[in-house]
């Protein structure tokens, strides 16, 4: 499966809310559903039963605070909720980097560049809605950055073609 395989399949009703024009909602949603299956694998191991469980909370959290914001009314509240999918986010790439062990080494790098790439676009949506900068460290998540050896700034993109599944 990859990602326009995936799209195919989402319901028009979800496609069709504005919610679903934030390039970051529709990774987060695709996120999700990829920790659907790897906390299957994941399961399957009891010293990763409990991790199963958090990875499947912080990476649908992304998804659901992105949702839940763009329903606010005013910036300073829709960014308070980017700012609660932007922690999932992170939270979530934590935890494939804890579940490496039994997920293997394609599939968690592939998920926690996928979700760096939803940092990144939440980076810049919580700014816009409350008209300041956040207090990061500009050089770690400037998209302008080389991304490393072998990769384009627009990596993330071929993150969407070829999906590794557990």
């Amino acid at each position: 499966m990859n990602y326009r395989e995936w799209e195919a399949i989402v319901p028009d009703e979800i496609k069709g809310d504005s919610v679903w024009k934030a390039e970051a909602y529709r990774l987060a949603l695709f996120v999700a559903d990829l920790a659907w299956h790897d906390a299957t694998k994941l399961v399957r191991d009891k010293r990763t039963i409990s991790l199963a469980d958090q990875l499947l909370r912080a990476a649908g959290g992304v998804s659901a605070d992105i949702e839940e914001g763009y329903s606010r009314g005013t910036g300073k509240d829709r960014a308070r909720f980017y700012e609660y999918a932007l922690g999932s986010a992170r939270e979530a790439r934590g935890w494939y980097f804890k579940g490496r062990h039994v997920l293997g080494e394609q599939v968690p790098s592939h998920r926690i560049r996928l979700l760096t790439h939803v940092v990144k676009l939440l980076l810049t949506m919580v700014p816009d809605q409350r008209g300041q900068t956040l207090r990061e460290e500009p050089p770690s998540y400037r998209i302008t950055l080389d991304p490393g050896p072998g990769l384009s700034p627009n990596a993330h993109i071929g993150l969407l073609e070829s999906i590794p599944m557990p």
